[in-house]
């Protein structure tokens, strides 16, 4: 028999060992939490409990796999029987053999999120009088989804997105979701959401069903389990009814996906739920120096409904996490890259190091920065700030204010008004003569007059955005070309295309672009030259092979870790949000930035410009984070940068023969 104490830290190897019954691991951040399951599967397995009767749930394939490999170096082959994967997955296994219960045939269709949507779409063309009035199919279908993972009636839902979203009709959406749940039926499938839900009717409608599976699974382990919603919770409850021998395994702090339904109360009351529940803590720290740590349990000592933990450093290390104080963005872009080339010089690779930002519009100033000193970077995303549409949408317009002979910028640009496709557009382009020059009213007049009927009521607003243009380009005024075609027209295209954060986390996107323009050196023309660079700078850079730094969300980052981290905008109304703020929901916000800090292992920069820009080339002042305000000074050494920042054109690239210049401005070096 194995000596697990041998393997393991003592509240590990009491994790792992656990005698049968209900028990709760809280695993912070790098105490090995995936090691100790993947030793509790070794440790039941060597009990004598079958593998087939083990289930392991997990949250993406990846993890599954993973447990499993390093499961059967530890336990052998026999490991390969256990019931793994994500929860969907199972779903799906278990509806498959059983699902004839509640009607289903074995070989049911599972349809991607792709066919909903256009089964969605179609429904509505049959239902709706004037379907371009109605909210896009992308949104009815989030009402739906969400529906069905809060257990809640789809009137229900529709009704809360009505103070979000206009158009919203609670009942005829609730008429089309009843439609699409009969279509699915049709066509004997299932979507995404139906695993879920049809699973937990299965095991409570069928009592044959839900004692054999009770009486089959004798152990049932969850990871991620602050991740789960309601439907999961309820699914591994009803499972592990009988022998209760369950194991969750999760961390509150690192509870940071409500907006896509985890539900924090499901960890929280646990122990409720479960009478008898052993709780082990898990606060060993194996990622981290002492200095991050410190940082750390500060951010979530005055959490509100906590379970009490306190990581603890089994490495050591004396550097202390650095905050910067810059002027603005600018700077903030290039201390950036100044961090990144002292860490290399080192000897930290680029891949070894982190970017992590509270959301993607925060990232525009530093990709750019980066971009021009040749510092190569990859987005967790994959999609660069000049390859997203709607960027590509508002540049499209801007250069065709700069080159009225742009005929790529015009086809794009014209194809955003409704009923234009390709053969529209360059119809007009060659009516036209090649040439179209919004700034004269005369050209403006004759496109107008070609538009077709879906696309003429909205000319006067797009017109109005090229009449506006003139006095903007003769003021020098660039960044309010981007507001105003945004407050014009395209805000709108953007919310009756997207649901609403997504609309407005594009918009966000506009405006710091529209900002980046304003304080461009070179003007509007120069900035749209930079952008061609860039964006041909950009190809390669998702290479997976090659050494680059890592620019990601802090949620795209959660289960990574780097030596190095960057945290830039650590600045009231960025980080936390400043609508997170608005809306009470601070405490999700300090779970986001534990979940930065705690990515670090050996280095750990959070960067608070003191100043912000606008679209109109103005700027405000704004304080540190509340975060920063809440670490005492003797935990971090502060960086001012009390001066604006000097031009690009006065900092050299990058690369391993980077030296960084000497500052003009003055720095102060504090404990």
């Amino acid at each position: 028999m194995t000596d697990f104490s041998t393997l393991l830290n003592p509240e590990q190897c009491a994790a792992a060992t656990a005698g049968d019954g209900p028990i709760l691991v809280l695993a912070a951040a790098g105490t090995g939490k995936t090691r100790t399951l993947v030793h509790r599967v070794a440790f039941l397995l060597e009990r004598g409990i079958p593998a087939e009767r083990i289930l392991l749930l997990t949250f993406t394939n990846r993890a599954a796999r993973e447990m499993i490999e390093r499961a059967e170096c530890v336990s052998g082959g026999a490991v390969s029987a256990i019931w793994s994967g994500t929860f969907h997955s199972v779903c799906a296994r278990l509806l498959r053999r059983y699902g004839s219960s509640i009607g289903y045939r074995p070989d049911f269709r599972i349809i991607d999120d792709d066919d909903q949507k256009k089964l969605v779409g179609e429904i509505i063309k049959s239902s709706v009088d004037n379907p371009k009035d109605f909210p896009k199919k992308e949104i009815v279908a989030k009402i739906i989804s969400e529906a069905a993972n809060e257990s809640r009636s789809v009137e229900t839902v529709a009704s809360r997105w009505q103070t979000k979203t206009a158009g919203i009709d609670a009942d005829k959406i609730g008429e089309i979701a009843g439609k699409y749940a009969l279509r699915k039926r049709e066509l004997g499938a299932m979507d995404f959401d139906d695993l879920l839900v049809n699973a937990l009717a299965m095991l409570k409608t069928d009592g044959r069903v839900r004692e054999m599976l009770q009486e089959h699974f004798l152990h049932i382990l969850v990871d991620e389990y602050q991740d789960t919603n309601g439907l999961q919770a309820e699914f591994t409850d009803i499972l592990a009814a009988k022998h209760r021998n369950i194991m969750a395994v999760g961390d509150d702090f690192q509870c940071i996906y409500t907006w896509r339904g985890a539900q924090i109360e499901n960890i929280m009351e646990f122990p409720k739920r479960w009478s008898g529940c052993r709780i082990v803590k898990l606060e060993r720290n194996y990622r981290s120096v002492p200095g991050v740590l410190d940082v750390a349990n500060v951010v979530m000592r005055d959490a509100a409904g906590q379970f009490e933990k306190r990581l603890r450093p089994i490495r050591s290390g004396e550097d202390m996490p650095v905050v910067c104080k810059v002027y603005d963005s600018k700077a903030q872009s290039l201390e950036t890259v100044k961090t990144i080339c002292e860490m290399r010089s080192r000897g930290y690779r680029y891949g070894d190091m982190a970017v992590l930002y509270r959301s993607h519009y925060q990232s525009i100033d530093i990709q750019m920065t980066m971009a021009r000193m040749k510092i190569p970077f990859r987005i967790t995303s994959g999609v660069g700030v000049f390859e997203q549409i709607h960027t590509k949408d508002v540049l499209a317009y801007l250069r065709l204010l700069v080159d009225p002979c742009d005929e790529l910028s015009f086809l794009r640009f014209v194809s955003l008004l409704p009923g234009v496709g390709a053969a529209s557009a360059k119809k007009y382009w060659q009516k036209l003569g090649g040439r179209f020059d919004g700034k004269l009213a005369a050209q403006r007049e004759q496109l107008g007059s070609m538009l077709g009927a879906k696309a003429r009521p909205l000319w006067p607003a797009v017109s109005k955005c090229f009449e506006t243009a003139v006095s903007r380009l003769a003021a020098g005024e660039n960044g309010a070309l981007v507001a105003d075609f945004a407050d014009m027209f395209y805000a709108d295209r953007l919310e009756s295309a997207w649901e609403p954060e997504e609309a407005e986390s594009r918009l966000d996107d506009i405006k710091e672009l529209a900002s980046q323009i304003a304080g461009a050196e070179n003007g509007l023309e120069g900035f749209l030259a930079d952008v061609a660079l860039l964006t041909n700078l950009d190809i390669g850079r998702n290479d997976p092979d090659s050494d680059r730094v890592t620019l990601s969300t802090v949620h795209q980052a959660k289960g990574m870790e780097w030596a190095v981290v960057v945290i830039p905008w650590c600045s009231a109304g960025m980080f936390p949000s400043q609508k997170a703020e608005e809306e009470g929901r601070q405490d999700e916000e300090r779970r986001i930035f534990y979940v930065a800090v705690t990515r670090a292992k050996d280095r750990l920069f959070m960067f608070s410009p003191m100043m912000r820009k606008m679209p109109d080339g103005g700027i405000f002042p704004v304080d540190p984070s509340v975060f920063l305000k809440e670490i005492p000074a003797g935990l971090l050494k502060v960086y001012r940068v009390v001066a604006p920042p000097p031009a690009y054109s006065s900092f050299s690239g990058g690369g391993s023969g980077y030296s960084r210049p000497k500052p003009t401005y003055r720095t102060i070096w504090r404990r």
